[in-house]
């Protein structure tokens, strides 16, 4: 999605998105937000990271006040088995599993605030690339995309972040633009685990066994356009 100003944007299905860090928008991309049917925007990281940095263009509160912000993490960083797996954090969808089972009632609230939002949906994280990912992905099954387009959509995301650390004037603190070599066979090894993700946890059980109902899962899949 070419929303000015935007971060690793992409279409999941139907009326749903997914992004990096929803202050890399400027006003022209919250317009665009808008004008594309978004109306909710569901925001997964923990409270601390979610900040206004001195590089974020600025926004005036008039654009903002169209959308109705979500905030549902997918994590507690706290937690001591979710911090032995993934350190310094959820980078790999080896683990995406592990989060799905430490964490099912946070990822049940995602799926719920995808059920209840009001038009169109933008999910993101910081990165746009693994905890985004992960719910794209059940989404997108739930959607009856196949396995090679829910690979392509997360090769998608990691290439776009990839891109974003070699033009960003601000280094991460723990990842720095991969070079092609490198990067080509870390992508294949974490397609991998995202196959084996998708296959194991089955998204419409798990949203069914973790407290939504079928009018919920009946709201999720009709906002993915099915």
């Amino acid at each position: 999605m070419e929303w000015a100003g935007a971060v690793n944007a992409w279409h999941i299905a139907g009326g749903v998105f997914r992004m990096g860090r929803r202050e890399w928008l400027t006003e022209a991309g919250w317009e665009q937000v808008y004008n594309a049917g978004v109306r909710t925007v569901i925001d997964l990281r923990n409270p601390e990271e979610i900040r206004r940095r001195p590089t974020d263009p600025r926004v005036g509160a008039a654009s903002l006040s169209a959308f109705d912000v979500v905030h549902a993490p997918t994590e507690d960083p706290g937690n001591s088995e979710f911090r032995k797996l993934c350190v310094p954090y959820l980078n790999d969808p080896a683990h995406y599993a592990d989060n799905a089972r430490i964490f099912p009632e946070k990822l049940a609230a995602v799926f719920k605030a995808v059920a209840d939002a009001r038009g169109g949906v933008v999910i993101h994280c910081s990165a746009g690339r693994d905890r985004s990912g992960m719910i794209a992905a059940m989404l997108q099954d739930l959607a009856g995309a196949g396995e090679a387009v829910i690979s392509k959509s997360y090769e998608q995301a990691m290439r776009g972040i990839n891109e974003h650390h070699r033009m960003s004037a601000v280094p991460h603190p723990h990842e720095r633009y991969l070079p092609e070599e490198v990067l080509a066979p870390l992508l294949e090894q974490r397609l991998d685990s995202l196959r084996h993700f998708v296959r194991q946890v089955k998204p419409g059980d798990f949203i069914r066994h973790n407290g939504l109902t079928d009018r919920d899962l009946g709201a999720i899949v009709a906002k993915l356009g099915r």
